[in-house]
């Protein structure tokens, strides 16, 4: 059943959501027997995410969204059940779809429409987008909000900016027709730019797309801090140089470098809270 809550439109029914908020930590350990071990480590990097962008202050209440593919044939993927904090998520809670917004796996939970449209067009037409992160920071929004984008002003940014794509803000994402165009803009690039709105990187793991994340929306920040003292004396790096630094620090997106900060992340996150691994 899809219910109309204000922008927002949702898949399911609320009343999942109002039964689990009397729980402090929302678990549902049956999941857990009812999946696979390559299914539920998944399901650990994906909640360890969430509880990563919150606490780097990168979520929005419970809006946006990050989602990881279910290992298999099936093209069915993890998204965040509506109605939670980023820091209540756990990897029983989160909710099975299929590309169509179908849950897939009994669930008291449902997804956002407009979340399941942005990370559908990313798993379905690209095999490397086994995850993918979408936010809505202050930073993030505020480049992808400016006329010339992410400049190359710092070193971080020139890691980002061969490998990043812009699409236009077209309202919140109902439209599935917006699929087609978000598959085109994005190519075959791993950032993106969503105009007037936010980031969003993919990765072929967890790992990948948050290190992409955290690179692409410190760059962000970073840009807005230079330009409020104004842009008459700002660097900007010409093209060789950008091309030198992209190469410099492309294989860390694709591997060693998730394969070496994951571990310490999780490690950060098990001191202060484990309970996303439930």
């Amino acid at each position: 059943m899809a219910l109309a809550d204000g922008d927002n439109l949702v898949l399911g029914s609320a009343e999942g959501v109002a039964n689990g908020a009397s729980s402090a930590i929302h678990t549902h350990p049956e999941v857990k027997e009812a999946v696979s071990e390559e299914e539920w480590q998944a399901r650990i990097d994906l909640a360890a995410a969430y509880r990563l962008v919150a606490l780097h202050g990168w979520d929005d209440l419970i809006f946006t969204h990050l989602s990881v593919r279910v290992p298999g044939p099936e093209h069915h993927f993890l998204i965040n059940p509506y109605g939670l904090l980023f820091e209540e998520i756990t990897a029983s809670s989160l909710v099975k779809i299929d590309t169509e917004g179908n849950t897939v796996m009994e669930t008291p939970y449902f997804v956002n429409a407009a979340g399941f449209t942005i990370h559908s067009a990313m798993h379905m037409s690209r095999e490397d987008a086994n995850a993918v992160i979408h936010l809505h920071t202050d930073q993030g929004a505020a480049v992808s909000s400016h006329a010339d984008g992410l400049l190359p002003i710092t070193q971080t940014a020139m890691a980002v900016i061969g490998d990043l794509a812009y699409h236009d803000y077209e309202g919140v994402a109902f439209d599935l027709d917006e699929r087609d165009r978000l598959v085109h803009d994005i190519g075959d690039k791993h950032f993106l730019l969503l105009r007037n709105h936010g980031t969003l990187t993919i990765g072929k793991s967890v790992a990948d797309a948050w290190l992409r994340m955290f690179f692409l929306e410190r760059a962000c920040k970073m840009q807005i801090m230079a330009l409020s003292a104004g842009r008459d004396k700002l660097l900007e790096c010409d093209d060789e140089m950008q091309e030198r630094v992209l190469e410099q620090t492309s294989l860390a997106f694709s591997g060693p470098g998730g394969m070496l900060s994951w571990p310490a992340l999780l490690r950060k996150l098990d001191r202060r809270d484990p309970s996303y691994r439930l």
